[in-house]
């Protein structure tokens, strides 16, 4: 293990002195140009090994979000293979269901907490690339806060914690709650099956092993990543494990931990409420500067260490491997290869185009831009939809992307002061059905998300006073309050065409991808003005994307 361990550090310590995860002088967002490839294969492995196999073999070029030390090392050896590796923006973590007893309990969840050996297991599975933590935002973050509370592995302290609040114990040794003499019964942690993901089945099992020692009996439950994500989304769980990549901002503890976010499908899945995180979450959600954001980001990481609606577990390092097939290719210490900027730029070294093969580690969940939340989803309708702004993968600063230009105004009004944000949009941009982008797309795309409280984009529209368009290429957006994050929120936010969007009259069930386009031949209704236009998808096998021969970053030369 010690030999694992110091030839991971040494392969960490070898990219971070490589000049290429520095921003190289002549990187240029602006400058780059493509997709220069013309057909994308997001090719479904649910199993590492099969991934790592077809990789070795060439029948995948792109595998993201590599977890396991072996492969790390197997793949680090192959003269074939490229490795990115960056500090990950990545939480993994046990949530509870407050919403009922007995994980409303306070002494319950702190008991828990010193009752997992989170450094037995990473030091067991990753070997070194993942660090345990105690905080609710990853050691990448420029708000984390390592001065909370903390957990150590202690079992007798947790069994001390539990007969304090009165708790007790039967003559099997299972847990009695104050004021019964019944013992609890067996709960439910839920997860991913082992084939999709191993490693995360294996920790849940270490985690049920190490309750059933303070007298909680835990079975798992495996799951399709679907299936689970439906649990979750309507609270019929007890406990479950998960993994979350986060943004670059630290407001997303407002839509985790706020009690507002707390309704079917959404991203407050343990059902929090609780009013000392609701008013520092609400300080940090609508922060009007930085540092009354850093304050408020620092507060609610210690008070949430307090209240452990989770037990975060640890965070890890984010490792793609790419065949060195490809040139063109976009990594730095914030991002892996397996980015948007890689997709636009990366062809083949040999000149001769062929089609990319690019790991989907499990089946997309319905490809609904309106009620998805799935990552694998999203790895297939970020590359269809585009937002107002985008992030440069060296310094995570905002850049223009379907807006040119915005400013961000104060206005006062009689109810306060309030954020305006003003848009200036590109003039060359079309949907894949050939129709103009305009004004009109983004203002009916933010009205249609607020008016229907669609979970999954709540948080970023909720604020919307109006939305008006000025003119084609001009919107003002004015919100209710002001806010640090109101530009990102949306700016961030993916833009549906108007004329499609009328035509999805439930959203929750809509079916894009199986609905023909009413006007185009060969086309679905997912169409955006992203740089790859959805083909088809085959269960089990691949998801088809093609590239948009009317992307506004794609050079005369290509088309």
């Amino acid at each position: 293990m010690r030999k694992k361990l110091v030839f991971f550090l040494l392969l960490l310590a070898a990219f971070f002195a490589t000049p290429a995860f520095c921003s190289p002088a002549g990187f240029d967002v602006e400058s780059i140009r493509g997709p220069r490839i013309k057909e994308l294969y997001m090719v479904i492995h649910r199993d590492p090994d099969s991934q790592i196999l077809a990789l070795e073999r060439g029948k995948l070029d792109v595998l993201g979000d590599i977890t396991r030390p072996v492969d790390v090392k197997r793949l680090a050896g192959n003269d074939e293979i490229d490795l990115s590796v960056a500090q990950g923006f990545h939480i993994f973590f046990m949530g509870f269901n407050l919403r009922k007893e007995p994980w409303n309990s306070l002494a319950l969840r702190k008991a828990v907490a010193h009752a997992i050996p989170r450094q037995q297991i990473v030091r067991d599975l990753f070997s070194g690339y993942s660090t345990p933590i105690s905080a609710f935002l990853p050691p990448a973050s420029p708000y984390f806060e390592p001065d909370v509370p903390s957990y150590p592995y202690d079992p007798d302290l947790a069994r001390s914690i539990l007969e304090e609040a009165g708790w007790k114990w039967d003559s099997t040794g299972r847990l009695v709650p104050p004021g019964s003499d019944r013992p609890l019964v067996s709960f439910r942690i839920l997860g991913p099956t082992a084939q999709a993901a191993p490693t995360t089945m294996e920790i849940a099992r270490r985690i049920a092993d190490a309750l059933g020692k303070i007298g909680l009996s835990v079975e798992l439950e495996p799951l399709d990543f679907s299936v689970m994500i439906r649990r979750l989304d309507v609270h019929d769980f007890d406990l479950f494990v998960m993994a979350w990549s986060l943004s670059r901002d630290p407001d997303n503890l407002f839509a985790f931990f706020h009690s507002s976010m707390d309704v079917e499908g959404g991203y407050n899945i343990q059902g929090l409420h609780d009013p000392e995180v609701d008013e520092v979450t609400e300080r940090l959600r609508w922060a009007p500067d930085k540092k009354t954001a850093e304050e408020a980001a620092a507060k609610a990481q210690r008070l949430l260490s307090e209240k452990l609606p989770w037990i975060p577990i640890y965070s890890r390092y984010m490792i793609t491997a790419v065949r060195k097939d490809w040139k063109g290719l976009v990594s730095s210490e914030v991002t892996t290869t397996d980015n948007l900027w890689t997709l636009l730029s990366m062809e083949p070294v040999s000149g001769k185009m062929r089609p990319v093969f690019w790991a989907l580690s499990d089946e997309p969940r319905s490809l609904n831009p309106l009620s998805s939340s799935s990552a694998y989803d999203w790895q297939v309708l970020g590359l269809i939809y585009d937002g107002l702004i985008a992030v440069d993968p060296y310094t995570l600063e905002d850049v223009p992307w379907l807006a040119t230009d915005w400013k961000i105004e104060t206005v006062e009004s009689q109810g306060g002061p309030k954020t305006r944000l003003v848009f200036t949009l590109r003039k060359n941009v079309k949907w894949h059905d050939g129709r103009p982008f305009t004004a009109e797309d983004v203002r009916s795309t933010l009205l249609f998300l607020k008016e229907n409280n669609i979970p999954r984009y709540y948080d970023s529209v909720r604020d919307i006073e109006s939305v008006e368009r000025p003119d084609d290429f001009t919107v003002m957006v004015t919100m209710g309050k002001t806010s640090y994050w109101y530009l990102h929120n949306i700016g961030g936010t993916p833009i549906l065409p108007a004329h499609i969007l009328e035509l999805a009259e439930d959203w929750k069930s809509w079916q894009p991808m199986r609905t023909p386009h009413p006007e185009r031949q060969g086309l679905t209704m997912l169409v955006g003005t992203g740089p790859f236009v959805f083909s088809e998808y085959r269960p089990g096998e691949y998801v088809k994307l093609t590239r948009n021969e009317g992307f506004w970053k794609l050079p005369e030369d290509l088309r």
